[in-house]
């Protein structure tokens, strides 16, 4: 069932979803308040963007232009039903496409910043079988793997563009020699945890292109406070 949900409060904005699907996560909004933006920026990727989540919550820090790349279709027509609902065409664009051919068709060196909230399993003899092709797609590596995300990024960023991702922390070694391994220098991490004294769960990692060695550790992270309501410091994201 498709529904008309707030998108926090992060001006007023709503955003499409479909209850059969994944409905947007706290792990895009930490993404989007994660990234690097400041104010010399004019273009930035999001792949993978769903319903875009990330897209609408970036237009309230940049008046950059922001292109959204998702590759199943009836995501991505939630997603251009979103972006019309908050009139915000003159700023995202989403293109129905898969980024391993897409990436293709532009020019290198042309965009300032990548987002990606990706898949975070690989594929193997135990993944599911029992669940729809689009949740077996949002959550393995079937159509967008890790290195995908930075070989396309090492391509279409600028020199000192940033690609900034959010995954699991068993996939952390990956992801930075990952990016290494495509002149993307690790450049800053945050690690997240639902609760104090409890095990991280998700990690935030943003890269540089062709940048200097040097990697800075951001403080913890902490979603929940005991009482389990949001930390203070989500909802200050929430607020902005």
């Amino acid at each position: 069932m498709i529904v008309l949900n707030d998108l926090l409060n992060y001006r007023g904005y709503k955003i499409y979803q479909d209850t059969d699907m994944f409905c947007f996560s706290l792990d895009s909004i930490l993404l989007a308040n994660f990234v690097t933006i400041n104010k010399n920026i004019s273009r930035i990727m999001d792949i993978g963007c769903g319903n875009a989540p990330i897209p609408l919550v970036l237009t309230t820090k940049t008046n950059a232009n922001i292109t959204g790349v998702e590759i199943q279709k009836n995501v991505y027509n939630l997603a251009l039903d979103s972006i019309k609902y908050n009139k915000l065409e003159n700023q995202i664009k989403i293109i129905n496409a898969d980024i391993n051919d897409l990436y293709k068709d532009y020019e290198s060196d042309s965009f300032d910043v990548i987002t990606c909230n990706p898949p975070y399993f690989k594929v193997s003899d135990k993944t599911k079988q029992n669940i729809s092709e689009y949740k077996k797609i949002a959550r393995h590596e079937i159509k967008l793997k890790l290195d995908d995300i930075c070989r396309v990024s090492k391509k279409l960023l600028k020199n000192n563009g940033v690609l900034a991702i959010v995954h699991r922390p068993d996939r952390m070694i990956e992801i930075l020699e990952s990016m290494k391994n495509n002149n993307i220098e690790p450049k800053k991490i945050q690690f997240v945890y639902p609760k104090n004294g409890e095990n991280c769960n998700l990690i935030l990692v943003e890269g540089t292109k062709n940048g200097k060695s040097g990697i800075k550790i951001l403080e913890p992270l902490i979603v929940h406070n005991e009482d389990g309501n949001y930390s203070d410091s989500v909802l200050k994201m929430f607020r902005e």
